[in-house]
Parts: C-alpha cells; sequence; structure tokens
C-alpha cells in the first residue's frame, strides 16, 4: 500500500465509526460485555476523539506533511504492546504505524481486544493489502523494533526482553491540575470532566490537584456531582465504598459528595473514587515541578491545557512525551 492508499482508508475508517452500522454497534457491544469500564458512553467518547482528532482529513494531512512521509521508507516490523485502561487507547499508534508505512503486530490487552481488531477487520475488507500491514499475536518475537505501554512493573519486563532493540517502553503516568480558585462554574464543569471521564483510569485523567490555600472545595464538589451516575456502576461504587472505609478507619479528614472523595496526599496518583490534593504557596513553582516529573502527561488549567480539553489528545500529543513517528522514522 502507497501512502495515498493508506490516506484513502482511513477516511473510509472515519465514515465507518461516525455511522451507526449494527457491526459497529455490536462490536461495541461485546467490547462492553467483556469489560464492563467501557460503559457505551465511554466507547463513544473515545471514538468521538479519535474521530475528530486523529481522523479528520485536514488533520491528517498536516501530520503528514510535518514529518514529509512519502512512500521511501523500507519496512521495518514494529511490536506493539498495547494497555487496555481506556477504549482504543493504542489506536494512536496504530495509526502512526500505519501512517508511516511500516508493518506492525499488536499484543491487545484482554481489557481491550474487540475495538481494534473489529475495525482492522472492516479495513482488510476494503482493501486486502491491509492483512500484510497489521497482525495480531499473543506473543510478540522477531520485531525491528517495538512500542510497549504499561505500568511501571511491566516496564522491567520490556526493558528485559525489549531493551536489545530500538523501543518505546512506556510505564504509569497520570495528569494534574492547578487550580486559582477563581475558576467559572463552566470550567469547574470541564475540570469534573477530567477528572471523572473513563472513571479516571486514563493517564490524561486528573487524579491531583494543587490549590491555593484557604481554597473553596464546595463548587467543585457541586460541579462534579453531574457523575453521581457512576454509583449505579457496582465496579465503580466497591472501589468508592473500599476507599472511603480506608480514610474512615484510618481516621483521615476527608470531602466527600457521594460521587468521589476528596483527601490530601502527596501522591500524584490516586486510587479509583479517590481525587488527590495538595496546597501550594507558588502555582509557578508548581508548574515546574510538574513538567519536570517524569510521572506527569499533562497539566490542565488556566495558562496550561484548557480545562474539558484533558482527553482529547491531538495527532501531535504523543504519550511520555516521546515522537512515536520520528522514532519510527529513524529506524
Amino acid at each position: 500500500m502507497n501512502l495515498q492508499e493508506r490516506q484513502e482508508i482511513l477516511q473510509r475508517l472515519l465514515e465507518y465509526i461516525s455511522g451507526n452500522s449494527p457491526e459497529w454497534e455490536d462490536a461495541k457491544a461485546m467490547a462492553y460485555s467483556q469489560n464492563n469500564w467501557f460503559v457505551p458512553e465511554f466507547i463513544d467518547l473515545a471514538v468521538q476523539s479519535i474521530a475528530e482528532q486523529f481522523l479528520q482529513k485536514d488533520k491528517l494531512q498536516q501530520w503528514i506533511q510535518h514529518y514529509r512521509l512519502d512512500d521511501n521508507i523500507t519496512p521495518k516490523t514494529i511490536g506493539i504492546v498495547m494497555a487496555g485502561n481506556i477504549p482504543l487507547v493504542g489506536f494512536h499508534d496504530f495509526l502512526t504505524v500505519f501512517t508511516c508505512g511500516h508493518n506492525q503486530i499488536c499484543k491487545l490487552s484482554s481489557k481491550d481486544d474487540v475495538l481494534l481488531k473489529h475495525l482492522v477487520e472492516k479495513m482488510v475488507s476494503w482493501n486486502p493489502a491491509v492483512a500484510g500491514k497489521v497482525k495480531f499475536a499473543s506473543m510478540l518475537k522477531d520485531c525491528d523494533a517495538y512500542i510497549a505501554t504499561g505500568s511501571d512493573n511491566s516496564a522491567r519486563y520490556f526493558e528485559y526482553y525489549f531493551g536489545r532493540y530500538p523501543s518505546v517502553i512506556r510505564k504509569n503516568r497520570t495528569s494534574a491540575a492547578i487550580l486559582t480558585g477563581n475558576e467559572t462554574g463552566t470550567e469547574l464543569n470541564l475540570l469534573a470532566d477530567d477528572i471523572m471521564l473513563y472513571f479516571g483510569l486514563g493517564c490524561r485523567n486528573v487524579t491531583k490537584l494543587y490549590v491555593p490555600e484557604n481554597y473553596d472545595f464546595i463548587p467543585l464538589l457541586g460541579a462534579l456531582k453531574k457523575y453521581q451516575w457512576m454509583f449505579e456502576h457496582h465496579k465503580y461504587r466497591s472501589n468508592y465504598d473500599y476507599q472511603l472505609a480506608i480514610y474512615i478507619m484510618n481516621g483521615k479528614f476527608y470531602m466527600t459528595n457521594d460521587c468521589i472523595v476528596l483527601i490530601e496526599n502527596e501522591n500524584p496518583f490516586s486510587p479509583i473514587g479517590t481525587l488527590h490534593y495538595s496546597y501550594y504557596d507558588s502555582p509557578e513553582k508548581v508548574f515546574d515541578k510538574l513538567i519536570a516529573d517524569e510521572k506527569i502527561q499533562a497539566v490542565i488549567g488556566q495558562n496550561h491545557i484548557s480545562f474539558g480539553l484533558a482527553q482529547q489528545p491531538s495527532l501531535m500529543d504523543y504519550a511520555d512525551g516521546v515522537d512515536v513517528m520520528q522514532f519510527l522514522l529513524g529506524l
């Protein structure tokens, strides 16, 4: 497949995921039945973000032109280990390898092994040459390079197995927000999305707040109440109840709106159902600290990434700040 053919099939993929054909609806329903964290609302949200941020023709063209992609690349085989924390979380890696012209073998997470397989099957039905560009396997070996996403623990295994090859290995990451206390109701409403979408399971979810002394949490707790429907989700409710019980038994000061628990904690990673916060003296010092922290994926706030956009990365927003396209072109 040449670059033009790959672009054309991606435009057809955009049309497909933007529609509601019975087979696409069935695939999404199957993904939810296999992983109850993938509620229909969040699958649709992930798909919408891919459609709007990754597959729009003009955005793809700008991305391609930025790297001066052409048909002169010598195809390598790239092994991709994908995470499964949110629906289609590995799509950007898939798209990057496919667009630049390399071949790929994907090892899907058992938590998210329905949607991408279905989309690739559709692409093969439109153009059989896709079958030579994208394959799936339970074990990756004999690849020329690797892209692996996982936890800090799994990263040690990735480094052991893949370290002698060109590789991009990602560890645990999370996101934070710096608040001034002057946020509008609209901004707090958008921040609630940054915190709660996908049940807080994404690396771009805000799991830590930095606030000034004497910050009034009441408006934020009110904004977060729009996600009270999560209490009807048994997995989320179990996590919330468990964490709340621990805080009560240990005599910790906490705040809750019967939707999420806020607790003062220096750790940027907060458990499901909990949001950590810390007080600051200088927002500038906090920002400097965060951008130097390899655990922080994104910083949300006034003068930073706008509220509500944490879960809408662009094509140039590479995970961990590693330019995967440049990595692939340099092989």
